[in-house]
């Protein structure tokens, strides 16, 4: 697979978020600024355990459009948000425990003192005991600086396992008991779709981590975070610059306002810097190959650095659905 065919994730973009600039009705699109580098998230690779049916970037055992990043390549962007004074790295995949170079990543985050968020679906590549024990001794020694972040996209067995296939479920509690017993900072990943309503799946939640022990606050959106959904089918509303003041929101709220990521195509010579997590297969939100070009980014989707809302999952996940992966 070359970059030049990488998977799509959504249908074909509606026609009318085609033009980065202006809507269809012909009003100035709105943009997002860097207000500053608060999160960077590594995309570990899309390869992954298991084949979930709503996953947005598709991870599979067999997709391998985003390859593996290397330790060394991970560094070079880490050094760089040193630079900008970055507090967080988020690693995701994929599942990050199949990538060979994924606990000198972690350890390499965590020994320059940056805050860590490993998202995980906490199943059989989390649970071998090399990497058990590896992932004890981060904890002993830089434990207070790690998230570990659980997928559980339902409560009950039975919904979970129809979304991630059968055993999953069980599985995951597992790995989230071993992390929980073992001490490390804790929190859960759903899906609010599969819920009539957010407090609905709060209280579900509540009393699961409280059956099985888990150090899980349900009121705190960090520690249990309730995703909207991206399948990119459902038609959503186009987001102008007077969006803003009707929907009392700001840009330095938006998920892009403060994070970016980084991926490695396939067939490509170096990873390269996305604005977000959510759009890993669109080479037209390409940033550049460094946090540095990236802030400079100008022409098609950005403005000298700004994040041109020309993507569904802007309007659906970020600007109305109120998501962001940190």
């Amino acid at each position: 697979m070359s970059i030049e065919t990488l998977p799509s994730m959504s249908p074909q973009l509606d026609e009318k978020f085609a033009d980065p600039d202006w809507t269809a009705k012909g009003e100035r699109r709105a943009r997002v600024w860097l207000k500053k580098l608060d999160t960077l998230w590594i995309n570990t690779g899309t390869l992954c355990n298991i084949e979930c049916k709503n996953c947005y970037i598709l991870s599979s055992p067999k997709n391998d459009a985003l390859v593996y990043i290397s330790a060394a390549e991970t560094a070079a962007f880490l050094r760089e948000a040193e630079t900008a004074k970055t507090r967080e790295i988020g690693f995701t995949g994929g599942e990050p425990f199949l990538n060979p170079d994924f606990l000198d990543m972690l350890e390499d985050a965590l020994s320059r003192d940056f805050e860590v968020l490993v998202l995980t679906n906490a199943m059989q590549p989390m649970q071998r005991p090399g990497v058990k024990q590896r992932l004890l001794d981060l904890q002993q020694r830089l434990g207070d600086k790690l998230t570990m972040r659980v997928s559980l996209d339902h409560h009950s067995r039975e919904l979970h396992d129809e979304e991630r296939g059968a055993g999953a479920f069980d599985k995951a509690l597992e790995g989230i008991a071993w992390l929980a017993e073992n001490g490390f900072r804790l929190a859960i990943a759903g899906r609010i779709s599969l819920y009539e309503s957010e407090a609905e799946g709060r209280e579900a939640y509540r009393a699961l981590a409280a059956e099985n022990g888990w150090p899980v606050d349900a009121d705190d959106s960090s520690q249990l975070v309730l995703f909207p959904e991206m399948d990119g089918v459902h038609d959503t509303p186009e987001i102008t610059t007077a969006c803003w003041d009707i929907l009392g929101l700001k840009p330095a709220d938006m998920m892009c306002a403060t994070s970016r990521m980084v991926v490695k195509r396939k067939g490509a010579e170096a990873p390269v810097v996305l604005p977000c997590t959510l759009l890993p297969f669109d080479l037209a939100f390409e940033m550049g190959a460094t946090l540095d070009a990236a802030a400079k980014a100008d022409g098609g989707m950005f403005e000298r650095g700004a994040v041109k809302l020309c993507h569904p999952h802007c309007s659906k996940f970020c600007v109305l659905g109120g998501g962001s992966c940190s």
